[in-house]
């Protein structure tokens, strides 16, 4: 028998087929009714709303979003920027932190290992727009030294769920 160790997680012991059901149901449509997941998913409405509560309750479910088509939406620049902090920077991360949060352009910012220290994901307008973005407000931030950035020509395989 081959066992997937990598879908064994000691913090998701309660959590069992029947919720990962209702959670891969929530992530392709978190709109559908709970009666409709239910019967997706083969069990009672009931005992179908009661799991969606826990898995609410314990955090598991986090917030429910609309997924928007940016390009649809006249966003036709996608850029990722890995960006390096001078010692200076480093020792302000919170103030950098605050910063990016508050730029609209910046939809997600993650902190990473190796020759940067964040990777923000941007979209604009168009690539005029980013260069404007870049120089009045990413490289106007306090204690950056360095970005590198990447303009995406297309997605290959856009997604916002996780593999249950």
């Amino acid at each position: 028998m081959i066992m997937n160790y990598w879908l064994i997680d000691p913090f998701m012991n309660d959590i069992d087929e029947i919720d990962r059901r209702i959670l891969r149901a929530l992530q392709i449509d978190s709109s559908r009714s709970t009666a409709a997941i239910a019967e997706l998913v083969g069990v009672s409405q009931p005992a179908c709303w009661r799991r969606v509560q826990r898995l609410r309750d314990t955090k598991i479910i986090t917030r429910e979003a609309v997924v928007l088509d940016r390009e649809q939406l006249g966003f036709d620049a996608q850029v990722f920027a890995l960006v390096k902090l001078s010692n200076i920077g480093r020792a302000n991360l919170a103030g950098f932190a605050e910063k990016i949060r508050a730029l609209p352009e910046v939809v997600e910012c993650h902190v990473v290992m190796g020759a940067a220290d964040f990777l923000v994901r941007i979209v604009t307008k168009d690539i005029h727009a980013y260069e404007r973005f870049f120089f009045d407000q990413l490289s106007a931030i306090e204690g950056i030294q360095d970005v590198t950035s990447c303009v995406a020509l297309s997605e290959i395989k856009p997604a916002t769920g996780l593999p249950l």
